[in-house]
């Protein structure tokens, strides 16, 4: 273990890009997101700590969007659709009052990629998909300290990723993650006999393949413990989310797959766990609130206080572990594989997946459809290129492809389902 490279997320190595004392000033990507409205949060309850500089969105909140812009009085407003720009200064200017400067906007598929590279301490990347990764690597090479909530990114272009991260330069967000980065910090790397990824289950926990087979869009929107958006909550579902998450633990922390277990913790109190090699498991937990995670990327390595709710320990409570119904959920291992191809495979892994789960929400593919689709994508692509040489043209090809391909087989399906 101690020949390994070094990990990507290291607790005992701190980047500092711009030390110096007052709050820090951060990027925030996907701002009106999940991740980024739960970022916001915090940092409004922590104005002595932080200080938001730009925020990228989609543009499909616009009104949301200049509301945190103007609470947070930000230089940078950065919107994906050029087509929202001039809705998006209307509502900016209604914001702001009479002789007050707007911020200034960008617009365009490139728009969060350039306030990545902004001047700033951190940047918060909460996009959603593999659109992520262009802004990662931005940030990365401006020499941003990356608090990283958007998994796809390092997922797709790991060997990318590395290439450009110096150490502790990347502090991930996910509550896995964020957990084993916590736990990590009380052992070195030739202590870590294994992780241990923890999973809710999802809504579908218990049931059987068969009894998989009917579950409608609304079955599998329906989380029981966390308040994600749609896609991330599908892919919680079908578990396609937690195999993601083991791919993303490799590549943090430098630890092969065989060492990296997934258990089933129905309450989503304990968010991971390390077990070292004198036989202690340190386990990361509280209650189910993304901003404990978050306060973590932002305020590494100092402990944001009250970032999140605690545990009464005056009531009583269960805490429950079951093993992974692999024959129910195979996209773990499925995952794995993938991983374990390495180069582009992931991508396409990803890819396939996003499509798929785009064509359950609107009807075209059943539920089990999303991950027997996706396994014949991967299939089909087979072993890729090493993943050392991996470029991005590469990564954007593969993806290209496998979208093409999913949605091929995708019609393929819903046809045949007309037909029946």
């Amino acid at each position: 273990m101690t020949d390994a490279p070094a990990p990507l997320a290291d607790p005992h190595l701190v980047y500092d890009p711009v030390a110096g004392d007052g709050p820090k000033d951060v990027v925030i990507l996907g701002s009106t997101g999940s991740i980024g409205t739960q970022a916001i949060d915090l940092v409004l309850r922590n104005p002595d700590r932080f200080r938001v500089t730009a925020l990228s969105a989609n543009g499909g909140r616009v009104a949301l969007l200049a509301e945190q812009a103007h609470r947070l009085r930000v230089r940078t407003v950065a919107v994906a659709r050029e087509d929202v720009v001039p809705e998006l200064r209307e509502a900016l200017a209604a914001r702001y009052g009479a002789g007050e400067p707007l911020p200034e906007i960008l617009a365009g598929p490139r728009a969060a990629t350039e306030v990545a590279a902004s001047d700033c301490h951190t940047v918060l990347n909460g996009i959603t998909g593999s659109i992520g990764l262009a802004p990662t690597l931005a940030a990365l090479e401006a020499g941003r300290t990356l608090a990283l909530a958007n998994k796809e990114s390092l997922i797709v272009g790991g060997p990318l990723v590395k290439a450009l991260a110096k150490p502790g330069q990347i502090i991930p967000v996910d509550s896995e993650h964020a957990a084993l980065f916590q736990a990590l910090a009380a052992g070195t790397r030739a202590d870590v006999r294994k992780l241990v990824v923890t999973a809710s289950g999802g809504p579908f926990r218990g049931r059987t393949r068969q009894e998989l087979a009917a579950v409608t869009v609304e079955d599998a929107l329906a989380h029981p413990t966390w308040a994600m958006g749609p896609v991330i909550t599908i892919n919680s579902a079908t578990l396609v989310n937690k195999g993601l998450e083991v791919i993303e633990a490799h590549l943090l922390y430098d630890i092969p797959f065989d060492r990296i277990e997934v258990v089933v913790h129905p309450q989503s109190y304990v968010h991971s766990m390390v077990e070292f090699t004198d036989g202690s498991t340190l386990a990361q937990a509280t209650p189910p609130d993304m901003r404990g995670p978050i306060a973590i990327g932002l305020g590494w390595p100092e402990r944001v206080p009250d970032a999140a709710p605690t545990f009464d320990w005056s009531k009583a409570s269960t805490w429950e572990f079951f093993p992974l119904d692999n024959e129910a959920f195979p996209s773990v291992n499925l995952a794995r594989h993938v991983g374990e191809l390495a180069g582009t495979a992931p991508a396409v892994f990803n890819a396939a997946n996003e499509e798929c789960v785009e064509a359950f929400r609107t009807g075209a593919l059943p539920f089990l459809g999303i991950i027997d689709t996706v396994t014949q994508v991967v299939e089909e692509h087979g072993t890729p290129a090493a993943g050392t040489s991996l470029t991005v043209p590469d990564v954007l090809e593969a993806e290209t492809w496998a979208r093409a391909r999913a949605r091929e087989l995708t019609d393929r399906t819903a046809s045949a389902e007309a037909r029946a």
